[in-house]
C-alpha cells in the first residue's frame, strides 16, 4: 500500500511528504537495523499479502549477500587446463604460479590471475631485404615457431616479449646472411643459415630473461628481387665460368706435376748413376795404372812393348781395311782384312773336318783325330 493512500499518515522514513526528504544517516541506520533484525531471525512480516518497508529492504539485503557470495565464489575459485600455468599476483605484486587443476586464491581485485599456456607452439614469419658479404641483395621469408616456456619470465620481465622475439630474429638473420655469401645463402647453406639464426635468436632472448623457447628457425623462401634478377645471374654465370676455369687449370696441373716430378727424380736417378759409374770406371782405371805401374817397375821393355801391341790392337782391331806404307820405297800396301777374314771363315770347315785314309780295296775310312784321343 502506497504511503500516500487515504486512511495512511505516515509512510517508511516516518516523516510527512511536507517535512522534505529523509536524513541520509537515518536511513543508513535503518538499513543496518533491518540488517541484523534479518540475521537475527526478526523482523516484519508480510501484511495483507505485501511487503511493509523493513520486507522491502530484507529482500534487497537477499540480493547483496547472494551477490556478494557469487563474487567471491567467482573470483576465487579457478580451473587450470593441462597446459595452462596462472601467475597470481596480489596488489601488483608476485605471489605464486599455478598448476593444472582447480586452485584457490583470494578474491578479485585483490589477487588477479595472469594465464600462460606454456605447451602452445606459436609462430609467426618476416619476409624482408637485406645484403650478403658480397653485397648481394636477396628477399628472406622468415618462420620462426617458438613457446612460452617460463610464465613468470614471459609475464613480467619485458613489456612485449613476442614483438621483441620479432625484433630479435630479423636482427639476427642479418646478422648471419651478413656473413654469407650469395651462392651459399641460394644453395647449401639454407639449413645451416637456419640453426645458426636459431642458436642466436635462443642466446639472445634468453639473456633478456623473456621466458621463450625457440623450437625452430626456417627460411621458407629465400629469392634474388626482380629487379637485380638479370644483373644477378650474369654474375652467378660468371661466376660459374671462373670455378669452371679453375677447375680445368687444376685439372691440368694435376696431370703436368706428377710427370714433372717423375722427371725430376729419374733426372737425378740418372745422374746418381752415371755418377757411380764415372767413379767406378776411375777406381777401376786408377788400380789398373798402379798395377801396370808396378810391372812396369819390374820389366820396362816387356811392359812397354805390351802397351804399345795392346793400343795397336785396340786402334787397329775395329778396322776392316788396312793401309801400309813402306818405309823408303814410298809404296802403300793395301791388306783387305775383311776378304781374309771371309776367306778363313769358308775354308775353316774343311780344315776342321777329319781326315780320311784310303784301303786297298778302295774303301775310305776317318783317321782318328789325336785330340780326340787325347780326350778319352
Amino acid at each position: 500500500m502506497a504511503w500516500n493512500d487515504p486512511g495512511k499518515n505516515e509512510n517508511p522514513w516516518k516523516r510527512k511528504p511536507e517535512q522534505g526528504p529523509p536524513d541520509l544517516d537515518e536511513v543508513l541506520r535503518r538499513f543496518q537495523k533491518k540488517l541484523r533484525s534479518f540475521f537475527g531471525g526478526g523482523g516484519p512480516r508480510p501484511v495483507g499479502g505485501g511487503f511493509s518497508g523493513g520486507g522491502a529492504a530484507f529482500g534487497i539485503g537477499y540480493i547483496v549477500v547472494g551477490l556478494l557470495l557469487i563474487w567471491i565464489v567467482g573470483s576465487s575459485f579457478y580451473l587450470n587446463e593441462a597446459a595452462e600455468r596462472s601467475v597470481i599476483t596480489r596488489f601488483g605484486k608476485y605471489v605464486k604460479t599455478t598448476s593444472a587443476g582447480f586452485n584457490l586464491r583470494l578474491p578479485w581485485p585483490i589477487d588477479r590471475r595472469t594465464v600462460v599456456n606454456v605447451t602452445e607452439f606459436r609462430s609467426f614469419t618476416d619476409r624482408t631485404r637485406m645484403l650478403t658479404q658480397d653485397e648481394a641483395l636477396v628477399d628472406i621469408n622468415l618462420a620462426v615457431q617458438y613457446r612460452r616456456a617460463d610464465p613468470v619470465k614471459f609475464t613480467f620481465n619485458v613489456r612485449d616479449p613476442e614483438e621483441t622475439l620479432g625484433e630479435v630474429s630479423e636482427s639476427a638473420i642479418r646478422e648471419i646472411i651478413g656473413q654469407s655469401k650469395l651462392d651459399f645463402v641460394l644453395e647449401l647453406g639454407r639449413q645451416e643459415i637456419s640453426a645458426r639464426t636459431k642458436e642466436l635468436v635462443q642466446r639472445t632472448i634468453t639473456a633478456y630473461n623473456t621466458g621463450i623457447e625457440v623450437i625452430s628457425v626456417n627460411l621458407q623462401d629465400v629469392s634474388v628481387p626482380e629487379q637485380v634478377a638479370p644483373a644477378q645471374k650474369d654474375a652467378i654465370k660468371a661466376r660459374e665460368d671462373k670455378d669452371r676455369a679453375t677447375l680445368s687449370a687444376q685439372t691440368y696441373a694435376n696431370d703436368i706435376v706428377p710427370k714433372a716430378r717423375g722427371l725430376a727424380v729419374s733426372v737425378v736417378e740418372g745422374a746418381l748413376a752415371y755418377k757411380a759409374r764415372v767413379v767406378a770406371d776411375a777406381d777401376g782405371e786408377t788400380s789398373r795404372f798402379l798395377q801396370l805401374a808396378a810391372e812396369y817397375q819390374r820389366a820396362p821393355a816387356v811392359t812397354r812393348e805390351r802397351l804399345y801391341l795392346e793400343t795397336m790392337e785396340q786402334v787397329l782391331g775395329p778396322s776392316a781395311k788396312i793401309i801400309v806404307d813402306t818405309e823408303g820405297t814410298g809404296n802403300m800396301i793395301y791388306l783387305p782384312l775383311d776378304k781374309l777374314f771371309e776367306q778363313r771363315s769358308l775354308a775353316r770347315p774343311a780344315a776342321e773336318m777329319p781326315p780320311t785314309i784310303r784301303l786297298e780295296d778302295g774303301s775310305a775310312v776317318e783317321a782318328e783325330d789325336p785330340r780326340a784321343r787325347k780326350e778319352r
